[in-house]
């Protein structure tokens, strides 16, 4: 089966588009910032080595840098830069009018769907990924290497911690794409891109407001919002699988039923403009 069956132009020509985005290239520049930031002021304020939690782990080792930083983006910075993305996917097509051209080409509507998916998902893995790296670089310059102590109080070796890094990029990017299997979903239901953006946001925040009221505890498991820091566990020896299996799991639950309510909606969409 050849590229032009598979529609790999199509998707390259999508994830493209995306890269080369100015307000996306700003996003990234913004959550590239936010390590960096974040290295500098400990490095600024942090007088002896030592400290509690990540900022003394941060003085021992400079990886911790990509660890705080991804631990800080994941709930709001990283549930932003998806949100302004995936709501446009379907919906800003639709809003310039180009869904009928992209279908005339042509483009089925089953692989419309999955190729602004599969882009979704690379945009998911950029943004966790350059946090990572840009923590990674940042903590490398400015505090010790070395091998890293993990939270247990285990030593492995730094290439050991840079593969826990990766592992914890891949699981942050999995949540990032369960998030925006419900923007997908929501992007078909519009026309509207702002709206698209404003309302996946908005599950985004509302998620994480239901997981901080203690009466709606029953409800915890089910939100992607309260699996995000399981990641942790993977700075543990051994390592706990029980709580990232459990968020991997809710992911990919995520993923099927809104990427199929997304292509159920768009098959029997009306293309009119």
């Amino acid at each position: 089966m050849s590229a032009v069956d598979l529609g790999l132009p199509f998707l390259g020509s999508e994830i493209g588009m995306l890269l080369r985005r100015r307000r996306n290239q700003l996003i990234l520049a913004a959550l590239i910032a936010i390590p960096v930031v974040i290295g500098v002021a400990v490095k600024l304020t942090t007088r002896n080595a030592g400290g509690a939690g990540l900022i003394g782990d941060i003085t021992d080792n400079g990886i911790f840098v990509a660890f705080t930083a991804l631990v800080v983006v994941l709930p709001v910075f990283l549930p932003v830069a998806v949100s302004v993305v995936v709501g446009e996917s379907v919906a800003g097509e639709a809003n310039l009018g180009t869904l009928r051209y992209l279908l005339a080409v042509p483009v089925g509507r089953t692989r419309l769907v999955l190729t602004k998916l599969v882009a979704v998902a690379v945009w998911c893995l950029v943004i966790t990924t350059v946090v990572a790296v840009a923590g990674l670089l940042i903590g490398l310059l400015l505090f010790p290497a070395g091998d890293v102590t993990l939270l247990s109080g285990t030593r492995i070796s730094l290439l050991a911690g840079i593969g826990r890094l990766l592992a914890v990029v891949g699981y942050a990017a999995l949540m990032m794409l369960a998030l925006s299997a419900i923007g997908l979903f929501i992007s078909t239901l519009t026309e509207v891109p702002i709206a698209a953006m404003a309302a996946t946001l908005t599950v985004a925040v509302t998620m994480q407001v239901l997981i901080a009221v203690p009466q709606l505890h029953a409800i915890r498991p089910w939100l992607i919002s309260n699996s995000y820091l399981a990641f942790a566990d993977l700075l543990r020896d051994p390592v706990g699988y029980a709580a990232i299996e459990r968020g991997v799991l809710l992911s990919l639950g995520y993923l099927v039923v809104f990427g199929s309510l997304a292509w159920a909606r768009f098959t029997t969409k009306d293309i009119s403009s």
